[in-house]
């Protein structure tokens, strides 16, 4: 079937640098205990076990229901669906900035987490806004927006530099970490705003008038579940590392923790901005090819790490180049999606988002645990090399099971 006419450039470019800013905000607003955590748990008192749970439920409320965001983004469109986001967590968000008891710290980190839904949300919007040819591009200048990981980390030391401890206003806004989060709060509800009153309409719902079963069907294919392991590989160990790299640096070099954090933002920053360059590699070659070529180096590199101790800097310049592999398979994973399941994007990108997230959640205490297990910090190392060759050969057979369907069939005599 031919593609349907694409839009204007000037309506789809708006409907990306709306979704890709807004992406960047929540996505700032799901990670911001990562950074705000410490202050938290040292004002708040909390235990390990409690800390650890503050953080796990708000990851979790912003993995779990990405198949459902992706659905809804499918059938209402992305300007609607993001558009209650941003404003649903506006003030979960400004309400962390008065908690002052664990439960309460609880329930708006399961409100606010909502945020890292906005993922598959986006994905959706802006996948239905670009035509086929331009799609991987379009997918990495929005998945780009996972570097609002890093916002709260740079701005965080400065807004508690600056505001006085006591507040604004008499203590009617709250100061130190509590200012961050009602700052977001207010950039939540101004985004809101933006995206619902410059958004082109009416909006592009591919699956609008289709069942709750016809948009879910997909998932029920092989290949998607391929997809969602290579999103483990490229997103939800680009999330655990991100975790685990400063205590290695620490443990095993000895380094100070603020250089620790330094050296492991030179693997954040390419595994999140290359992301469009992925794209549009993708565009340019096909996913498949530039799938292979990412973990073909991941996998080289891995092997050098868990096989021998490379000293700091050999061992940041390989990090680097895991990175810079995650950042372009990032987004040429989700190039299948719209390749294979045009008119699913929100399904089947919600449940690949899905997996790659809980990915994040789960590998971080399974590093810890083979550390531990094995008395040796590269164990990780090693596992991870495992999952991306396990990756790499599924990828491998697939291909060589289309080139065979392919291959046309011997003429009889």
């Amino acid at each position: 079937m031919p593609e349907a006419t694409p839009p204007d450039a000037g309506p789809r470019t708006r409907v990306l640098v709306l979704s890709t800013t807004a992406f960047t905000l929540l996505f700032a607003v799901w990670l911001m205990l990562g950074v705000l955590g410490v202050k938290v748990r040292d004002e708040l008192h909390l235990t390990p076990a409690e800390f650890d749970w503050l953080l796990a439920t708000a990851i979790l409320a912003g993995s779990l229901p990405r198949l459902h965001f992706g659905i809804w983004a499918d059938r209402y469109g992305g300007r609607l669906v993001l558009t209650l986001l941003l404003l649903g967590c506006a003030a979960p968000t400004a309400l962390l900035g008065w908690a002052t008891t664990y439960p309460e710290l609880l329930a708006c980190a399961a409100l606010f987490g909502v945020a890292g839904n906005a993922f598959t949300a986006g994905i959706s919007w802006v996948s239905a806004w670009y035509p086929q040819r331009n799609k991987g591009t379009a997918l990495g200048v929005f998945g780009a927006g996972n570097v609002g990981a890093a916002v709260t980390k740079f701005l965080g030391p400065v807004i508690l530099a600056t505001v006085p401890a006591a507040g604004l206003f008499g203590g009617l806004i709250p100061g130190g970490w509590r200012f961050v989060p009602v700052a977001y709060a207010v950039l939540l509800v101004a985004m809101a705003a933006a995206v619902w009153f410059l958004s082109p309409t009416p909006d592009r719902c591919p699956g609008r008038g289709r069942t709750t079963r016809e948009l879910l069907a997909p998932i029920r294919h092989a290949r998607v579940w391929r997809f969602s392991l290579y999103y483990v590989v490229v997103f939800g160990a680009y999330v655990a590392l991100a975790a685990y790299l400063p205590r290695y640096y620490v443990d095993v070099y000895g380094l100070p923790l603020a250089d620790a954090g330094y050296l492991t933002a030179l693997f954040i920053f390419p595994a999140s901005l290359l992301r469009p360059l992925g794209g549009w590699l993708s565009d340019r070659y096909g996913p498949r090819a530039v799938t292979y070529t990412v973990f073909v180096t991941m996998a080289a590199a891995l092997a050098v790490v868990s096989a021998v101790d490379p000293g700091p800097w050999g061992f940041t310049a390989l990090m680097v180049v895991v990175g810079c592999g995650m950042g372009v398979g990032k987004a040429s994973v989700f190039k299948y999606v719209p390749d294979y399941f045009p008119r699913d994007v929100g399904a089947v990108g919600g449940l690949v988002g899905m997996l790659g997230a809980l990915g994040g959640f789960v590998l971080p205490p399974a590093f810890g645990a083979l550390g531990r297990a094995t008395g040796s910090p590269q164990a990780a190392f090693l596992a991870l090399l495992g999952l991306t060759l396990v990756s790499l050969g599924w990828l491998h057979l697939a291909v060589r099971r289309l080139t065979a369907a392919a291959r046309p069939a011997p003429v009889a005599a």
